[in-house]
C-alpha cells in the first residue's frame, strides 16, 4: 500500500511540473489573430456548369455484312490478323468491336500491350476501357475535340477536353493574373481552366413521383391501447420531443397508462405511414421562393442526411427526403419533391441554398430535361454581394428550420433503421405543417385546415388528422379500382 502511495505522489509531482512548463509556454508568447487569414480573405471557388458538349452517334456496323461487301469489291476474303507465333501481347478471346462486333480473330494490339485496338474489318480504333461506351462520342464545342473520361462519381461521368490548343482553355489561361499564373504552376488542380461536362448516369425519371396508397399490415384499428392513448403519445413524442422511452414513462407516471418504448416506437411508424400520402399530397398553397438545405441524422449508428426544402414565405416544409448519401442524386430527388407539388412550375422560381455544389449540378440535369429554375447561393457568414444581403434571411429561416428539428431529434439518440428515422420525419414534418404555431405567422399554423381549428386540444388534432388521412387513402382507393 505505501509503494502504491509513494508512485501516485511521484505521478502527481510529474504532472505538476508539466502544468507548469506548458502554462509558461502560453503566458510567455500572447497568441495574435491573424486577419489575413480569415475565412473571408480566401476565395470560394463556386461550381461552373459549362455549355452541352456536340453529340455524335457512332455508327455501327455489322462485320459479316462488312466482310459480304469487302469480298464483292475485291474478289478476295478478307482474313483474319495473322498474328507471330512467339508474341508476347495477345488479344483477349472475349473481346470484340464496339463499332462492328467483330470477334477478336479481326482486331489487332495496335500498341504493343498497352491496351489499344484496332479492328480490321470497320478500321476502328478502341481501347479496352472505352469498348462498352461506343456508343456516342462528346466532342468540345469550342475547338471540336473529343472529351475523355476522367472520373466517375455516384450518379454522374466528368469528361474533359484536354486539347491545350483549345480556344476554351486558352482565353481562360489568359485570363489569370500575374499572381494566378504564380500558383497555377505550383497548384494547377485549384484552377478550372478545361471544358468540362457531367454525363449523368442515374435513370430517375422526373415529376413522376407516384403516391403510396397501400393500408399497413397493422391497422390502427387494432391497437391495444385506446385512441386518446395514441394522441398522447404523438403529442409527447413528437410534439415535445421526448424519447419512446421518456414518453412511456410518463405515460405511466402522469397519466397512469402502462405501456412499453417499443410500443411508442411502433405506433409511430404505424401512424407515420398513413398520414405520409396526405402530407405529400396536400394541395399546398406555394411561392416561388424556396430555401433548401440538408441536416444530418443518425440511423443505425451512421449519418444519414435529410434534405429539406421548405416555402420561406408560407414557411411550409415541401420536401424532407432522407438518404444515407449527401450526393447529387439524392438532391435530384428531394427538388423532385418539390417540383412535383406545381400544377405549373412558374417562371421565376428559384431556390435560395449554401455553397453545395450539388444543388448547382441537380439545377443542371433537370434543364436537360427541360426544367428551368434558378438557384441562388449565399455563402459564408458574411454578405460579400448585393445577391446574399438580399436572400440571406430565406438561408437563415431553412437554418432555423434545422434547429428545431434538431431540438425534437436529439432526444431519440438516433435510430435503429432507415424506416423508424422516415416515420419521425414524417410525424415531424406534418406537425410542422398542420399543427405547430409559426411565430413568423402571428403564430398561426402554416397550413390551415378547417377542421382542426377549433379541437379542444392537441390528441384531439392528432387523432383528427389521421382520421382525415385514412379517408384520404380510401378516397384514392377507391379511384385506382
Amino acid at each position: 500500500m505505501y509503494n502504491i502511495i509513494s508512485n501516485l505522489l511521484v505521478l502527481l509531482q510529474v504532472q505538476q511540473k508539466i502544468i507548469s512548463i506548458l502554462f509558461l509556454l502560453a503566458t510567455s508568447k500572447p497568441l495574435k489573430y491573424d486577419s489575413s487569414q480569415s475565412c473571408d480573405k480566401v476565395p470560394y471557388h463556386r461550381i461552373v456548369i459549362d455549355q452541352m458538349p456536340v453529340i455524335k452517334e457512332v455508327k455501327k456496323f455489322d462485320y459479316t455484312q462488312l466482310l459480304s461487301e469487302y469480298l464483292q469489291n475485291t474478289g478476295k476474303v478478307l482474313k483474319p490478323v495473322k498474328r507471330h507465333e512467339n508474341s508476347k501481347n495477345s488479344v483477349p478471346e472475349n473481346l470484340r468491336c464496339p463499332c462492328c462486333n467483330a470477334p477478336s480473330e479481326y482486331i489487332y494490339d495496335n500498341t504493343g500491350g498497352r491496351g489499344s485496338f484496332q479492328c480490321k474489318v470497320c478500321k476502328s480504333r478502341f481501347n479496352h476501357k472505352s469498348r462498352f461506351s461506343k456508343q456516342v462520342q462528346f466532342k468540345c464545342p469550342h475547338c471540336g475535340r473529343a472529351l475523355s473520361r476522367m472520373k466517375e462519381r455516384s450518379c454522374f461521368y466528368i469528361w474533359k477536353c484536354t486539347s491545350l490548343d483549345c480556344s476554351f482553355y486558352k482565353d481562360n489561361l489568359n485570363s489569370l493574373s500575374k499572381k494566378e499564373r504564380e500558383i497555377f504552376k505550383l497548384k494547377p488542380e485549384n484552377f478550372k481552366l478545361h471544358y468540362i461536362f457531367r454525363e449523368f448516369t442515374t435513370d430517375f425519371v422526373p415529376l413522376s413521383s407516384s403516391p403510396n396508397y397501400e393500408i399497413p399490415s397493422s391497422s390502427l384499428s387494432r391497437i391495444y391501447s385506446s385512441s386518446h392513448t395514441l394522441g398522447l403519445i404523438l403529442t409527447y413524442s413528437i410534439n415535445y420531443g421526448l424519447s419512446a422511452r421518456k414518453t412511456a414513462s410518463i405515460l405511466y407516471d402522469v397519466h397512469g397508462l402502462k405501456i412499453s418504448h417499443q410500443t411508442v416506437i411502433n405506433y409511430r411508424n404505424m401512424v407515420s405511414f398513413v398520414i405520409k400520402p396526405f402530407l405529400d399530397n396536400y394541395p399546398y398553397e406555394i411561392s416561388s421562393d424556396i430555401a433548401a438545405d440538408e441536416t444530418y441524422i443518425r440511423v443505425n449508428g451512421k449519418w444519414n442526411y435529410i434534405f429539406f426544402y421548405i416555402d420561406t414565405i408560407r414557411k411550409t416544409i415541401l420536401s424532407y427526403y432522407t438518404s444515407p448519401h449527401r450526393d447529387t442524386e439524392s438532391c435530384i430527388i428531394a427538388t423532385d419533391y418539390v417540383l412535383s407539388k406545381f400544377k405549373e412550375i412558374p417562371e421565376d422560381l428559384s431556390f435560395t441554398t449554401d455553397g453545395n455544389p450539388i444543388y448547382l449540378l441537380a439545377q443542371y440535369w433537370f434543364s436537360t430535361r427541360g426544367i428551368n429554375f434558378d438557384v441562388n447561393q449565399v455563402i459564408g457568414l458574411k454578405n460579400q454581394d448585393d445577391l446574399s444581403k438580399k436572400l440571406r434571411p430565406f438561408k437563415q429561416a431553412v437554418e432555423r428550420h434545422n434547429r428545431s428539428f434538431k431540438t425534437n431529434y436529439r432526444s431519440s439518440h438516433g435510430f435503429g433503421s432507415r424506416g423508424g428515422s422516415v416515420a419521425y420525419v414524417t410525424l415531424f414534418c406534418a406537425f410542422f405543417n398542420f399543427l405547430r404555431p409559426h411565430m413568423a405567422l402571428d403564430y398561426e399554423v402554416p397550413v390551415k385546415i378547417p377542421e382542426l381549428q377549433n379541437l379542444p386540444n392537441m390528441p384531439a388534432k392528432w387523432l383528427k388528422l389521421i382520421e382525415m388521412s385514412q379517408n384520404y387513402i380510401k378516397e384514392h382507393q377507391d379511384l385506382i379500382q
